[in-house]
């Protein structure tokens, strides 16, 4: 499950690419557009800058802005960087891989094969959809 987390952070991120690009925009400002708590989306705000998915600036004009255009930042990257790896069990990632303590055997493991697919399909969705593709296919 998205946690509120990853969920403030990619419409945080999504609120910025609707934006001119390069244009800073305040954190009081996306809270109060996106309706997510000012303390916390500063938490998500500073971590998703220090993943080099947003810039900051500071003074008049300042605020936070994509680091790249939102055609290049993915659903993936931001979840990630939210939330730790997709992989639902830890066999089957591929950014933070180890052994079931509980496993016998990886290679006769039931869930392990399920929970590859499902890892692979969330992958496979979550890597491939920007945050353009997404403001294109919205709603006018």
């Amino acid at each position: 499950m998205l946690t509120k987390k990853a969920k403030y952070a990619l419409k945080a991120a999504l609120h910025l690419a609707r934006r001119e690009s390069g244009v800073a925009v305040l954190i009081a400002d996306i809270a109060a557009a996106e309706k997510i708590p000012k303390k916390f989306l500063e938490t998500i705000l500073l971590s998703m800058k220090n993943r080099g998915i947003l810039v900051s600036r500071k003074g008049r004009g300042g605020g936070y802005a994509l680091a790249r255009p939102a055609a290049r930042v993915t659903f993936g990257e931001i979840v990630r960087a939210m939330d730790g790896p997709l992989a639902p069990v830890p066999c089957v990632s591929a950014t933070a891989y180890h052994r079931c303590e509980e496993c016998a055997s990886e290679e006769t493991c039931e869930i392990r094969g399920v929970m590859q697919r499902v890892r692979d399909a969330s992958s496979a969705v979550l890597d491939a959809t920007s945050l353009a593709d997404v403001l294109r296919k919205r709603p006018r």
